[in-house]
């Protein structure tokens, strides 16, 4: 079978990626430094330790394994730290991928999907983005997603590298036969912690703000089921096997939901209810933050079909029963 190297494939959604890849009939090579990714997590294909800012050790993967396309979630995506220490994040995010993008170009390898994010189009409120919206990062996280993605642009022209980019906000769910999940230490994101304050892992949820102009008075955020998410990476993939000219897709469901209608459908799928505490908005915090996907389903032919509320949660509240990690 041929390989595929996924960097960052014992992350959340590198590891979905690899199964995915699996069932495709690929062999995924799962590349990582275990910094945020588990070990466990790599269940679908052989396991290459190693750092992005190691290029000798790329190189030797990429030698014994020659994969023919090569995807990369490898990142740092914390938007307070990336403030705290861009420094870090230009390092790791900026640095490691030029060493990821000139090593497929010394290799001959012609397909690179890059996930990025919609945290390049910066503090665009109340609008729905698409890929023509103007970019203009906030953060050293945005700003360090930008770069590669210009960095891609420019090994395009000089060298012929194809790629496709995915901008995408939040991601959530887990696989549905519950192989892998979303597991971070520590956690930040809005389901999992939901779902640590029904099981009494914490003592609440913070909801934070609840004066916003939505309707329930709560922030509005776009979800991606993890597994349409990844469908769409093996889409990009096939585009560029087939010969399509390199592209820039967002992944989103355009109109997004609060933070209360998760709370709420929460209820309906665990049957517990979530402790909350109601906080002060936090400095930064946009109103309404939601993509359109319109260009990926018309060309790419993507179609999420597990996106809604439902299936988000109620996939990662299995896994959350049933799945974790211990190294």
């Amino acid at each position: 079978m041929d390989s595929v190297l996924v960097a960052g494939g014992a992350g959340y959604i590198g590891s979905h990626a690899c199964k995915a890849l699996s069932r495709a009939g690929f062999t995924p090579v799962c590349f990582d430094n275990l910094s945020t990714g588990w070990e466990d997590a790599v269940k679908f294909g052989p396991f290459e330790r190693g750092d992005l800012l190691d290029r000798t050790r790329i190189d030797e993967v990429i030698a014994k394994h020659k994969p023919i396309a090569i995807m990369h979630f490898a990142a740092l995506s914390q938007v307070g730290e990336s403030m705290d220490d861009p420094g870090l994040y230009w390092r790791t995010n900026v640095l490691g991928s030029l060493n990821l993008i000139e090593a497929a170009v010394d290799a001959h390898i012609n397909k690179f999907i890059f996930s990025s994010t919609c945290a390049t189009y910066g503090d665009q409120d109340n609008v729905v983005l698409d890929e023509d919206s103007v970019q203009q990062p906030i953060n050293a996280y945005g700003a360090s997603k930008r770069a590669v993605e210009n960095i891609l642009y420019d090994f395009e022209r000089r060298f012929g590298l194809r790629h496709v980019i995915f901008r995408y906000f939040n991601v959530a769910g887990a696989d549905p036969e519950g192989d892998v999940g979303e597991f971070h230490q520590p956690e930040t994101h809005l389901i999992p912690l939901m779902l640590d304050a029904i099981d009494g892992k914490r003592d609440a949820l913070t909801i934070y703000g609840t004066d916003y102009d939505t309707p329930d008075g709560t922030c509005v955020r776009d979800y991606v089921h993890v597994c349409d998410l990844v469908d769409a990476h093996l889409l990009g993939m096939q585009w560029l096997t087939d010969g399509r000219p390199s592209a820039v897709f967002n992944l989103g469901t355009g109109s997004g939901f609060s933070v209360r209608e998760v709370v709420d459908h929460s209820r309906s799928v665990t049957n517990k209810e979530v402790p909350i505490i109601e906080g002060a908005r936090r400095a930064g915090d946009c109103t309404q933050l939601v993509s359109g996907s319109t260009k990926a389903e018309a060309e790419l032919g993507w179609k999420p079909t597990r996106s809604n509320l439902k299936a988000m949660i109620g996939d990662a509240w299995r896994w959350h029963q049933t799945g974790h990690y211990s190294k």
